[in-house]
This record gives structure tokens, C-alpha cells and sequence, in this order.
């Protein structure tokens, strides 16, 4: 994937998050803050209103101004957490004019890390964690096996939606669904919900 290949993925990413903010808001309504869709779609919405500067940028560069315009833009956790992934995407990225699968694992990898500190979270504490984790090792696995960029990227998806449906099935421990305890329980979370949209878009572009 090329800087205009990737500016494009980012336009339909956008379109995506502002189709579906008020579900995702109905979502955290229910065990959060109430706002995850309409954060996410304010910064998406700025994140757009970039994508024409960046243009003659390397994709590593795009991805890094993706994130510090979701930190600078989008308020509650979400921010923080989907700026700091971006950021550590690019800059695996940074000095390479094309997207390799093996260097958005190397990205992704180090995209995760950067989620687990900055939110002092790991998987099983019903965060986006719960879908980024099995989504990438789906990815690792199916492409270590034939190479194929879109048949790996349908393993993440589906992985991810396998994550978001494990939220359903445990208790939050972490940000403000973990006050609700075990009334979490049953309910899907926002921040794995939004990113296996996000990943299905990139498959889908694939």
C-alpha cells in the first residue's frame, strides 16, 4: 500500500466512524462515558480535513499525523489510546514508501505495546485489546503460511469480531466500565468494536 492507497483507506475509515458513531455511542452509553463515537468521529472528521497536505508524505509520516490529530482532537480515552496505536504504526513505517504485510505486523506489534502502556491494560479486561490481540496473531499465522495479503487479513477480521464477542462475556476491570463490575457483563466493548470496523475496511480494501 502506497501514500495514496493509504489517504484513501483513511477517507473510507473516517466515512465508516461517522456512519456508525451513534451506535458505537449507544454502546458506551451503556458502560462507559457515552461519547466513543462522537469522539471518534470529531477526530476522524479533523483527521480528514489533513489527508490533502499530506499527499506527498511516505505512509509512515501519514500515519504518525493521524495520530497526533486523534491525541490533539479526540477527548476521553479513546484519544490517547487510537493516537498512541497510529503513532507507533508510523513509525515502524518511517523511511519505507510502500506498506509490506511484514512491516504492518512490525507496526502492529509495536502499535499494542504502546496501547498496553499507555492504558496499563492487556488482553482480558474487556478492551481493544480483547480484538487487536487475536486479530494480529491471526494475521502473523496466515501469512506465515501462503503469503496471501487478503485471505491473512480476513483471518484478523474475523478474529477480532471473535474478540469483540469474548468482551460480551467478561467483566470490565478497566476505565469507567469497570465500576459497572460485573453488570459489564454482556455488553460488548466500544474501543474493540471500533477498531474490528477499522480492520475490516483494511481488508476490505486489500
Amino acid at each position: 500500500m502506497n501514500t495514496q492507497q493509504l489517504i484513501a483507506l483513511m477517507r473510507r475509515i473516517a466515512a465508516k466512524v461517522e456512519e456508525e458513531k451513534a451506535f458505537l455511542t449507544e454502546l458506551d452509553n451503556v458502560i462507559g462515558d457515552g461519547d466513543h463515537g462522537i469522539n471518534l468521529a470529531r477526530g476522524f472528521g479533523e483527521v480528514e480535513k489533513k489527508l490533502d497536505t499530506l499527499a506527498d508524505k511516505e505512509p509512515g509520516d501519514v500515519l504518525k499525523s493521524v495520530g497526533m490529530t486523534l491525541v490533539s482532537t479526540v477527548g476521553g480515552a479513546s484519544g490517547p489510546l487510537y493516537g498512541t496505536g497510529f503513532m507507533k504504526l508510523g513509525a515502524a513505517l518511517k523511511g519505507k514508501a510502500d506498506i509490506a504485510v511484514p512491516d504492518f505486523l512490525e507496526g502492529f506489534q509495536g502499535a499494542i505495546e504502546g496501547i498496553m502502556q499507555r492504558g496499563r491494560s492487556t488482553k482480558g479486561e474487556k478492551t481493544m485489546l480483547d480484538a487487536m490481540i487475536p486479530a494480529k496473531q491471526a494475521i502473523e499465522d496466515s501469512w506465515s503460511g501462503d503469503h496471501n495479503a487478503k485471505a491473512a487479513f480476513a483471518a484478523g477480521v474475523a478474529a477480532a469480531k471473535e474478540g469483540v464477542e469474548y468482551t460480551k462475556t467478561i467483566a470490565a476491570t478497566k476505565g469507567r466500565a469497570s465500576y459497572l463490575g460485573e453488570r459489564s457483563i454482556g455488553h460488548q466493548d466500544p474501543g474493540a468494536t471500533s477498531f474490528t470496523m477499522m480492520l475490516e475496511i483494511v481488508g476490505d480494501a486489500l
